[in-house]
């Protein structure tokens, strides 16, 4: 059986884009897995926001991401990427996030550029560290996989809303030489600056789509014309989820029975009821 790195690594190269709704937990790893995308990503802005109610500001623990990783590629066959941040603490910090997400069986660890506590990348108020301490971020976490973490390494910036497009795409060029696997330029302003960003910077690239954010929202096939390998969804099912949810308790709230729902039968298939029932009857006498 392959790894979930080395599944994604063919994945990678089959050159098509990879369309990649990203997850908060189980069940929407489990339902993007079902709905046949090839892979999914631990969204940390979406984690922070669903196990702690609290913003993507650097208030979720490394151990607290770590273990939703282990209930997500648990509950799912394919490739799941994460976010790592800031790798949490110094280089060898960052040797040892590797070392753990590899572990608790993830594809691909994002490593990022920000100053701790970081933010997400389209907010107000995030700032970054100097470019060598990024780089030696990045060489820390590609020597971890290199030294036997099975795991591929995301290189992020924030630079572009910080320092500007020049001083982003200079980290990108000088993250892929160190031997990242995938280049993450984050929240890029326009058409022009996501096609300047795939045309100077070779490697596999992930576009991170947010709605009503700073990038330009576009469509996959126009995203693979521009360069980019991945394009990651990261919040489109939280948001989903909110709104599911809000006009449910609204129907509540006036007395009435919310309409739309999964079927009974359809939601214990889903959570894994059927294949209990299976294993439960092998140990009956």
């Amino acid at each position: 059986m392959p790894s979930p790195a080395q599944t994604l690594n063919k994945l990678l190269a089959t050159g098509e884009i990879l369309i990649m709704p990203c997850c908060h937990d189980a069940l929407s790893a489990k339902l993007i897995e079902r709905a046949g995308f090839p892979v999914t990503f631990m969204s940390g802005f979406a984690v922070s926001s669903c196990r702690l109610a609290m913003p993507d500001t650097g208030l979720i623990s490394f151990g607290e991401m770590v273990d939703q990783a282990r209930t997500i590629t648990q509950a799912v066959s394919f490739p799941v990427l994460a976010d790592g941040d800031t790798g949490y603490g110094n280089a060898v910090n960052v040797k040892r996030t590797v070392r753990e997400y590899a572990a608790a069986g993830l594809a691909c660890v994002m490593i990022e550029d920000q100053l701790s506590p970081k933010r997400c990348g389209h907010t107000k108020g995030k700032q970054v560290v100097e470019f060598e301490e990024a780089c030696q971020r990045i060489k820390a976490a590609v020597d971890a996989r290199d030294e036997g973490a099975d795991i591929l390494i995301m290189a992020r910036t924030d630079a572009r809303g910080v320092a500007g497009m020049e001083e982003a795409l200079n980290r990108m060029k000088a993250f892929q030489e160190i031997g990242a696997d995938i280049l993450f330029l984050e929240a890029p302003r326009s058409i022009e600056e996501m096609r300047q960003f795939c045309s100077v910077v070779p490697g596999y690239k992930m576009a991170n789509l947010i709605e009503n954010g700073l990038t330009p929202v576009l469509p996959p096939e126009e995203l693979k014309r521009l360069g980019y390998t991945i394009a990651a969804y990261p919040l489109t099912l939280l948001q989903a989820t909110i709104s599911a949810v809000e006009d449910a308790l609204a129907s509540l709230a006036q007395g009435k029975h919310p309409e739309g729902l999964k079927d009974f039968e359809m939601v214990k298939d889903i959570i894994g009821f059927s294949d209990y029932y299976r294993e439960e009857q092998r140990y009956k006498s």
